[in-house]
Order: structure tokens, then C-alpha cells, then sequence
């Protein structure tokens, strides 16, 4: 009896990892998806950040190119990701189910890619004011002003993907939703 015990856990050990596996790679895009959801994403990101600028009637036209392509490549950087990460929260669930994981991963996953590259170019201005690399005070001038690079994205920079960012969101949603329903992977 005490050697059917080890034997059984080994089975369920495998049949939960090989489990595991299958559902990763089922959650996974396909190259189509990248290569046509990924650049229309980002347009669709930068369109909504110029028409933001647009209707606001900012004098932003100096630095327009730089944030257009902030916004158009943390799209195109969010996109897999999100993807990816709905999929996985989603799988063999219901249609709402699906187009609240695509909504909540997809805002998330734009915002959250956008941020930090907004961060990242933030901190390549100010480090030439901060200690050297490797020392404690640069880790936290690195920490703090990546943070509040990021904080000042998410007061200032979301309002940008307002009207159009939003409208995006919900057609692709509801288009992925949709589409993940119907295929069978």
C-alpha cells in the first residue's frame, strides 16, 4: 500500500504538469495574430494619442513624433502580453468571462507596458544627475524615480488613450472574446 501512494502522486505530478503545459500553450498567440494584431494595436494606440492632443488643442507639437511612438510601441509591446495573459485567465470559460479577461488584461497590459517606457525614458534623462551605478543612492534614485516616472504616466499619460483608446479596447475585445469562443486550439 505504501508503494502505490508514491507511484499515484507521480501520475497526478504529471498528468497536472503535462496539463499545465497544454494550457500555456493553448494561451499562446499565433504568429498571425502578432504579425497583424500587434502593429494595428499600436496604430490604433497612437491615433488615440494624437486625437487626445488633437482635442485638447495642445501645444505639443515639438515632442508629437516622441509621443506617438511611446504610445504606438508600448501597444506594440503590450499586445502579446496581454494576449497571452487573458487567455491564460480565460480558457473554457463563458463569453463574458473572456471579454472581461481581454478588457482587464488589455487595459492593464498597454497601460502597464506604456508606463514603463515612459519610466525608462524618464530615468535616461535624470540619471545623468544621479550617483554612480551600483551604489545604494543610485538604487534609490533609480527605484524612486522610475516610480514616480511611472505615477506621473498613469495621472498625465492615461487620459490619452481617451476617446479612441477605449473604443479600441472594446471592439478588440469583444472581437477576441468572440474569436477564442469559436476556435478550438
Amino acid at each position: 500500500m505504501t508503494d502505490e501512494a508514491p507511484a499515484n502522486r507521480s501520475i497526478v505530478s504529471s498528468v497536472v504538469r503535462r496539463s499545465a503545459r497544454d494550457r500555456i500553450v493553448r494561451a499562446l498567440p499565433t504568429l498571425r495574430e502578432l504579425a497583424v494584431g500587434s502593429p494595428l494595436w499600436a496604430v490604433s494606440m497612437a491615433i488615440s494619442a494624437w486625437h487626445a492632443l488633437w482635442l485638447r488643442e495642445h501645444d505639443a507639437t515639438y515632442h508629437l513624433r516622441d509621443i506617438l511612438l511611446l504610445y504606438a510601441m508600448g501597444g506594440l509591446l503590450a499586445w502579446p502580453l496581454s494576449l497571452f495573459a487573458a487567455r491564460c485567465l480565460a480558457q473554457g470559460r463563458a463569453f463574458e468571462t473572456r471579454l472581461a479577461a481581454f478588457l482587464l488584461c488589455l487595459i492593464a497590459g498597454t497601460i502597464g507596458v506604456t508606463g514603463c517606457l515612459f519610466s525608462l525614458d524618464y530615468r535616461v534623462f535624470y540619471s545623468q544627475w544621479h550617483a554612480a551605478a551600483g551604489t545604494p543612492t543610485w538604487f534609490f534614485q533609480f527605484v524612486f524615480t522610475s516610480l514616480s516616472a511611472f505615477y506621473q504616466f498613469l495621472v498625465l499619460g492615461v487620459r490619452l488613450y481617451l476617446p479612441l483608446g477605449a473604443t479600441a479596447l472594446v471592439l478588440a475585445s469583444l472581437w477576441l472574446a468572440h474569436s477564442d469562443g469559436s476556435q478550438q486550439r
